[in-house]
């Protein structure tokens, strides 16, 4: 059935730089049921050039005016994790479906405010946990959803990435901070720790070694010395709800070794899930992968992704936006279910809402908390609560 073009406001999109001016325009603008209406920035010349670039029709240095425009319909939040709460509180209390990037965040109790408020208006929310859009990921679920494994008995990740050394940029040196909340665990842990559980289920039981080896590093353009609180090492090691054990490193500060790697075994089978480009630094959200897969104990061999994978129309460009148009897209169904009425019903969606990705704060913090503290049990029961989408 069809329904009205969404109108979408964007929350951090400078033509100058940034996640939504290089993932978020480009892969809106190809998709015919969204309509970008608005954007916002730290300043109005920002915000107009955005605006007159992209042909967008209202520009605000105030995000909060942005949020109560009657043309805005859903709004996108693609600034740095410490803005998020306020934002996205605002944007709801406004009665505005929303999107907004991970991390969630910048602590539990936040996502958790959210979370709630979410729910308390029924308004379509998703969260920009991008490799549950990717075709690899989706593809590796229902392979092993359709037995291709058999029962899954182990699985290995390991996520490399440069950043988290011993230099920062002075753009980027906030994710020296804990408190900000965009850490090494928080960022791409929490892409590849939701890729794992979306592929394979959720963890019932939980250790950890969260390590910061790296207290100083320097900002780059200046020399200085900062402290960082920030982890550079996170170890997680479990047991999934089907009693498949799991362990997961994230390596902060690297750059050679294992750039990433998904290995699933099973009693009759084997999936991976490989970089497609080894000499590229690879991102969980927005890489493009190889999916790999063995059976009867002969060696592992690329498998092909049917096109029903691809959800979004063939404008809409490789890289940074196709795994949040895949999102949108998922998003549009929650929608489509509704009718011509979708503007106005508010019942909520079960689009990667903020329901799970409350959940993936409160494992990161589980497995933060076990690490903090030298007398915890070697093993953390987590206690789940609602169901994934």
């Amino acid at each position: 059935m069809a329904i009205e073009r969404i109108r979408v406001g964007i929350i951090g999109a400078s033509m100058r730089n940034g996640w939504g001016r290089d993932a978020h325009i480009p892969a809106l603008s190809a998709l015919p049921e969204f309509e970008i209406t608005a954007v916002s920035t730290s300043r109005q010349e920002t915000a107009d050039e955005t605006a007159q670039h992209f042909g967008i029709p209202h520009a605000f240095a105030d995000s909060y005016k942005m949020v109560q425009h009657p043309d805005v319909d859903l709004v996108s939040i693609c600034v740095r994790v410490p803005f998020h709460h306020q934002l996205v509180m605002a944007a709801l209390n406004a009665g505005k479906h929303l999107y907004c990037e991970w991390p969630l965040a910048a602590t539990t109790e936040h996502a958790q405010q959210m979370r709630d408020l979410a729910v308390r208006k029924g308004i379509h929310h998703m969260v920009g946990l991008q490799a549950r859009g990717a075709r690899e990921f989706n593809r590796v679920r229902d392979l092993v959803v359709e037995g291709y494994v058999s029962k899954v008995l182990s699985c290995t990740m390991i996520v490399t990435t440069p950043t988290w050394g011993a230099e920062f940029t002075r753009d980027w040196a906030y994710m020296a901070d804990r408190s900000n909340g965009n850490t090494l665990m928080t960022s791409p842990g929490g892409h590849s720790i939701d890729a794992l559980c979306y592929c394979l289920g959720e963890f019932k039981e939980l250790s950890s070694v969260v390590a910061n080896q790296r207290q100083r590093v320097k900002i780059v353009e200046t020399g200085e010395m900062i402290q960082m609180t920030a982890p550079d090492q996170v170890l997680l090691s479990g047991v999934l709800q089907s009693g498949a054990v799991a362990s997961v490193h994230l390596k902060g500060g690297t750059v050679n070794g294992t750039g990433f790697l998904f290995e699933i075994h099973g009693t009759e089978g084997d999936l991976a899930i490989v970089p497609a480009d080894t000499r590229q630094t690879t991102y969980i959200q927005v890489s493009e992968f190889t999916v790999r897969g063995s059976q009867a104990g002969k060696p592992l061999a690329d498998l092909s992704i049917p096109e029903s994978y691809r959800c979004v129309p063939p404008a809409v460009p490789a890289g940074l936006p196709f795994n949040v148009a895949q999102l949108y897209k998922r998003m549009l169904k929650a929608f489509a279910k509704e009718g011509p009425s979708a503007q106005t019903s508010m019942r909520p969606s079960n689009a990667t809402s903020c329901l799970t990705r409350f959940r993936r704060h409160r494992t990161q913090e589980s497995a933060r908390l076990f690490s903090d503290d030298p007398q915890a049990h070697q093993q953390l029961e987590l206690q789940q609560g609602g169901s994934s989408p």
